[in-house]
């Protein structure tokens, strides 16, 4: 298989300018394109320019609105509510990011709800940036149905992740946990059957409710959640604030995030930002550090986020292979 060889830079500029040819303005574009170059410099190639091709299909379907204009609201002192506007939720987190950052700062605690809303790229992304800002963030967004509850057949929810991250004393963050209800994110069960391969035992069922490890019956049934009941309290949690808090659609109500039929989806994101020296005054900062190393301490295991700071270092040093396929897919989008 033929690849070229694309820097960061280069990506980025890539994924923009196919958004825009497809019917985003340069507002709508630009943060889905940044989204893109962070999730390709972290290797997490099921958020990267793989979904180009489909964030222009939907622009040209109507699904997202390529013109929306985020209206930001804050009804309280530390509530702030963005309307997308049925456009890419990350131009609706930007717009409402200067208001929620600073309301944080101010009451110590503060928490955005987004609705009318799209996918946000990778969660961890918005967990992080909240750390880089020296504030905890813990950040929740829910997706089309596409899990059912531990005993049933029928999906209910979404694969519903959450993110936490915290700052370290230098501008970055510590650590950033970033995980999906389900066993696996349903990117990745995409991923797989658009290359035609297998999926992990484990990873879901089929249509009538039997496990399965081919990924289309994958995609026609439904997303096992991780560690059972447990894994589905864990997305219905996700459900309520990133929906029913925020506005949004439920999942049960959410067009898929794949093909062009069902209009917007609808969808919610929810973001808490905590100013840790309102709570803990001078002790966080020394707790976090003793917590981490006793983690990173001890051999064969990691801080969660580790991997992908990996990753970030060596991409950022060598670039990206893309596969020509994939290209020649984002030049007719």
């Amino acid at each position: 298989m033929t690849a070229q060889h694309l820097e960061l830079d280069s990506i980025e500029t890539l994924a923009r300018d196919a958004l825009v040819r497809a019917g985003a303005s340069v507002a709508q574009a630009a943060p889905v394109a940044r989204s893109t170059r962070l999730a390709e410099r972290d290797g997490i190639r099921s958020h990267g320019l793989m979904y180009v091709p489909v964030y222009a299909e939907h622009l040209r379907c109507g699904k997202v609105l390529g013109d929306a204009a985020p209206q930001v609201a804050r009804p309280r002192p530390g509530a702030v509510r963005v309307d997308a506007a049925h456009g890419f939720a990350h131009a609706a987190i930007d717009a409402g990011w200067p208001v929620f950052t600073s309301a944080a700062r101010e009451q110590g605690i503060a928490a955005m709800s987004v609705h009318r809303s799209y996918n946000c790229g990778v969660l961890g992304h918005h967990a992080e940036r909240l750390a880089c800002d020296g504030l905890v963030g813990l950040c929740f967004t829910n997706a089309p149905a596409s899990m059912a509850p531990t005993g049933g057949h029928r999906p209910v929810i979404g694969t519903n992740p959450f993110a936490l991250a915290v700052p370290d004393e230098s501008g970055g963050a510590r650590l950033v946990i970033d995980q999906s209800a389900s066993a696996i994110a349903k990117s990745e069960i995409v991923l797989r059957a658009r290359q035609g391969e297998p999926i992990e035992p484990g990873w879901a069922l089929d249509s009538s409710g039997n496990p399965t490890e081919d990924a289309e019956a994958a995609l026609a049934g439904s997303m096992r959640p991780a560690g059972g009941q447990k894994g589905f309290g864990a997305g219905l949690m996700v459900e309520i604030f990133a929906a029913a808090l925020s506005g949004g659609n439920l999942g049960l109500d959410a067009s898929p995030f794949s093909g062009p039929k069902g209009g917007p989806p609808g969808t919610g994101q929810f973001f808490i930002a905590v100013d840790p020296g309102a709570f803990s005054g001078d002790a966080f900062g020394p707790a976090m550090a003793r917590l981490a190393q006793s983690i990173a301490e001890q051999e064969g295991a990691r801080l969660p986020g580790a991997r992908r700071a990996a990753n970030r270092a060596r991409i950022e040093a060598g670039g990206v292979t893309v596969p020509q396929e994939l290209l020649d897919r984002i030049a007719a989008a």
